[in-house]
């Protein structure tokens, strides 16, 4: 059995990804965690209903599309962080800069608290609410530790690499389920995702690019052994289902070869920055910057080299401004495999070249070429550094965060260079909508480009640059605020209720909802209000509940009576009170004990006693004073300071707000100058790729997610009428579009029928054991059902079963007798007819690499020599064909070995791959 379901991204403009898979057993797989930039929590209450269920979760892109709400479950949903995750190395390390970026740069990111939350958790107080006015009150912002905590927690995987999951504590035994991640282009360590689970071959592909680039391969669909890329991969071929991704397939006119692309790209900046004026390029802060950053970094060092002041590039200046920008080209240089090859070489051979001018190398030799180590780009990290770059003259490519426009200095930009027509906004890619918020500013740039460029029933052509001539642009400004009058105890009863949700559910988090930001709750420092010396006769975790929720009403105001002996400590001027013929706590003093956490090593240690001691004055003065000579000696080119500014200068930030606070959202009216431009640097795959691709893999199912309405509908009509050109209605390929929610039944098994095997037929059953699963050949006669004795009913209790089973049988109508047919032995007579019929095949997959070392395991030679192709002690090669089958040629047929007295090559390769297959007889 396999159903999908799609959470988010079906069907739908908003670019976030969310899917549900789920197997026979109740095995439940998340794939992606996305989010767009709305950031509302509306999109993620499906996944915090199926936390308690999943077995574990995929990731396969460092995108805020695919993993931008990580870290909101993680810190807000009980139990999520127990549940397994896997990913590449890329995708984790470079998701936590992306995630880093984000919380810093945009509030929202941090969630309003919806009202209902509100409301629940001010009890009779929801007159707080203002007339029901929800006050947009933010939730507790992770801190960057916290972070970088959760995604220590991703388990990290490499390509090509099948890897049998660990299960959430929750979840069913997975019964040697398999995953394993191949290239998917687009971003760097971007997965394809193959699952297998007992006959279910799912293979996961949304958002993949099969075109090289500079800095990312394509993805891994072609490149079997022998078949000179002209086949699919054996894993990725004939799949039960294959979900893909119809994002951007309906721009056929627009150019996506990478040399007109990035020709295209430099034409517009060479053209903008020769008039004068400065361009500015939004893009994500982790994933397709990559390949924006090195083509301009190349261009201008070869344009300034070559043609020197000739050249209209060599008096403008490239900034690329995020916020984690250096950690993020940190990462990246330590990540040269997961690259394109030919990038690779290039690096090897320049590390070799350096090496050999170091023997007689002078202070003047140039230096070896560091992986994403700039030497025209300039990082800025700080929004005091954005902003005086913005202020200051002359001409200046800007690669900004983020391409939405929404969040980032990108918006910051936007609004310095809108109000002049010199200037030119190049987006990269079809920015989604913003959920519930509709357009962005990102959506609504790239509507007017499309509307004003393209013909009437037309797309619109590539290098296309329009004129915005003052057009009238919505742009949200978002600020903070602190809380003040009811929001105070408004936010107090929330992390309360939050506390007791997950004390009550276990979750790990409930300790970091008591942080500083909680800087109005008095008693946030204590775990439990008992201890194990309290008096309270009963002890154990059925308690939790009731703890948790005494410690969140002591929180709301309750009457004296109800506070009982705590009337001492949470009331002023209170010295006394009756316990004389009390019980449990109320006889007692209450003694407030603080529980000393542990884990599995000890005490808990606190990070923040052994922080280093801050430096006087002084020597910060001092280490500063040192830090920008040594960056005004290096120069600003490796990405460091302009004018001397030293990186440990802390952000001036006169908005943020220390502690609780809301957010207040206003729009205004942005006038738009400056010219507009679109150069598709998005990294996905075309129609026409997908079409070709389709052919060749042969999917059992095909579903369409991860694209608007109109783009999936066209291409799975066009891709329903390429698969079943050839086919009869009966074997007919389903080609599935589902909507957001609905799930849908993709089992190879569809047309099963269930059937009970009689007892001689289980005692002469022949098992064989294959990879773990258990084989066996059936040869049998389908009988009506026996009416021997009544069924036994399901809904019967364990006495009532009892007592029908030891008492004689009783005669009742048929309707009430099990329907299922048997399966039974076949009688003699008919048994030899029955075997001349039916064919022995064999079952199961061996890979050559296995029977390599089962060759070296018995002492014979074994090598691969050409194209795939295993060779063994020089006289017999087997090979694989394109289909799966296995060749064997050479040898010496009937010979025996004198030595060892054992059949010759040729016999012991053949009973090796019959060892490794399960022959299934037909008789």
């Amino acid at each position: 059995m396999f159903n999908f379901t799609p959470l988010l991204g079906a069907q739908s403009s908003s670019p976030a990804s969310q899917s549900l898979l789920e197997f026979d057993g109740g095995i439940q797989i998340l794939i992606d965690v996305g989010w767009d930039e709305d950031f509302s929590v509306e999109q993620l209450k499906e996944i915090e209903r199926h936390v308690p269920t999943l077995s574990f979760i995929l990731l396969t892109h460092a995108t805020t599309a695919h993993l931008g709400a990580y870290v909101h479950c993680c810190k807000n949903f009980p139990l999520f962080t127990r549940i397994p995750v896997y990913a590449t190395n890329p995708v984790i390390s470079l998701g936590r800069t992306l995630l880093q970026d984000l919380y810093e740069s945009t509030p929202l990111a941090s969630s309003i608290i919806p009202t209902e939350a509100l409301s629940e958790s001010a009890y009779s107080f929801s007159s707080a609410l203002e007339g029901g006015k929800n006050p947009s009150i933010l939730r507790q912002a992770p801190t960057q530790q916290e972070i970088a905590d959760y995604f220590v927690r991703i388990n990290p995987l490499r390509y090509s690499q099948p890897h049998q999951p660990i299960p959430s504590p929750h979840s069913p035994p997975l019964n040697g389920l398999t995953i394993t991640a191949y290239n998917a282009g687009h971003t760097l360590g971007g997965s394809i995702w193959h699952i297998q689970h007992g006959m279910e071959s799912v293979v996961y592909a949304v958002d993949w690019n099969q075109a090289r680039e500079h800095v990312l391969s394509g993805a891994a669909w072609l490149g079997g052994p022998g078949t000179g890329g002209s086949e699919v991969l054996e894993q990725l071929r004939r799949p039960t289902a294959l979900i893909c991704s119809s994002k951007g397939t309906d721009m056929v006119k627009v150019a996506r070869s990478p040399s007109k692309r990035d020709e295209a790209l430099l034409e517009m900046i060479r053209a903008t920055v020769a008039n004068g004026g400065s361009v500015l390029i939004p893009s994500d802060s982790s994933a397709r910057i990559l390949e924006l950053a090195y083509l301009l970094e190349e261009t201008w060092k070869r344009e300034t080299s070559d043609m020197g002041s000739a050249s209209p590039l060599s008096n403008a200046k490239i900034y690329l401004a995020s916020r984690t920008g250096g950690a993020t080209m940190r990462y990246v240089r330590s990540m040269l495999e997961w690259m394109e090859e030919g990038i690779v070489k290039e690096f090897e051979a320049s590390a070799a070249d350096q090496g050999r001018r170091n023997k007689g190398a002078k202070d003047d030799d140039r230096a070896a070429k560091v992986p994403f180590e700039f030497s025209h780009i300039t990082l800025l990290e700080r929004k005091t550094r954005v902003a005086r770059m913005l202020g200051a003259a002359g001409p200046r490519v800007i690669l900004a965060s983020d391409a939405s426009l929404e969040w980032g200095f990108s918006k910051d930009a936007i609004r310095s260079l809108a109000s002049d027509d010199k200037n030119l906004v190049i987006l990269t890619e079809r920015v989604g909508e913003l959920g519930a918020q509709g357009k962005g500013l990102g959506r609504y740039l790239w509507d007017l480009w499309n509307r004003r460029s393209a013909s009437p029933g037309q797309d619109a052509p590539s290098a296309t640059i329009i004129d915005a001539s003052g057009e009238q642009v919505p742009l949200r400004t978002i600020r903070t605020v602190a809380l003040e009058g009811h929001e105070v105890s408004l936010y107090q009863r929330f992390l309360a209720s939050q506390r007791q949700r997950q004390t009550t559910m276990g979750g790990d988090n409930a300790a970091m909802l008591e942080t500083s930001a909680d800087v109005f709750d008095d008693f946030s420092s204590t775990e439990s209000e008992s201890s194990e010396d309290s008096g309270y006769p009963y002890r154990g975790k059925a308690l939790n509940a009731t703890a948790a929720l005494q410690h969140a009403r002591n929180k709301l105001g309750m009457t004296d009576a109800e506070l009982g002996v705590k009337v001492l400590i949470h009331r002023k001027n209170v010295y006394d009170y009756e316990v004389r013929g009390k019980k449990g706590k109320q006889k007692m003093f209450p003694l407030q004990a603080k529980k000393r956490r542990t884990d599995e090593y000890g005490d808990r240690i606190r990070p923040e006693e052994f922080a280093p001691k801050k430096e006087n004055p002084v020597d910060q003065k001092n280490s500063e004073t040192n830090a920008n000579l040594k960056r005004q000696k290096d120069g600003e080119g490796q990405g460091g300071a302009e004018d001397g500014e030293s990186d440990s200068e802390p952000e001036d930030d006169p908005d943020k707000v220390e502690g609780p606070s809301k957010v207040i959202i206003e729009s205004e009216s942005l006038e738009i100058r400056c010219r507009i431009a679109f150069v598709d640097f998005s990294g996905l795959h075309d129609r026409r790729t997908i079409q070709q691709l389709i052919l060749l893999i042969r999917p059992r199912k095909l579903i369409f997610v991860g694209g608007e309405q109109s783009e999936t509908l066209a291409l799975a009509e066009i891709s329903r009428i390429a698969l079943n050109a050839n086919t009869d209605s009966a074997s007919a390929i389903d080609v599935f579009t589902p909507t957001v929610g609905t799930m849908i039944d993709a089992s190879v098994d569809t047309n099963a029928w269930t059937v009970k095997l009689s007892h001689s037929m289980v005692r002469n059953l022949h098992w064989q054991n294959v990879r773990g699963m258990g084989v066996v050949a059936i040869t049998g006669r389908l009988t009506a059902a026996s009416l021997d004795s009544p069924p036994i009913e399901e809904t019967d209790t364990p006495a009532k079963k009892k007592v029908r089973l030891d008492a004689p049988a009783i005669p009742v109508s048929s309707n009430k007798y099990s329907q299922t047919p048997i399966l039974d032995m076949i009688p003699a007579n008919m048994a030899t007819a029955v075997r001349s019929v039916a064919q022995p095949f064999h079952f199961g997959d061996l890979r050559l690499a296995d029977l390599r070392k089962l060759m070296k395991a018995n002492g014979m030679q074994a090598e691969f020599r050409g194209e795939g192709v295993l060779v063994i002690s020089g006289t017999v090669a087997v090979r694989k064909t394109a289909t799966g089958q296995i060749e064997i040629d050479g040898g010496a047929y009937g010979n025996v070995d004198a030595r060892n007295g054992d059949a010759a090559t040729f016999s012991r390769v053949r009973r090796q791959i019959y060892e490794g297959l399960a022959v299934v007889a037909g008789g």
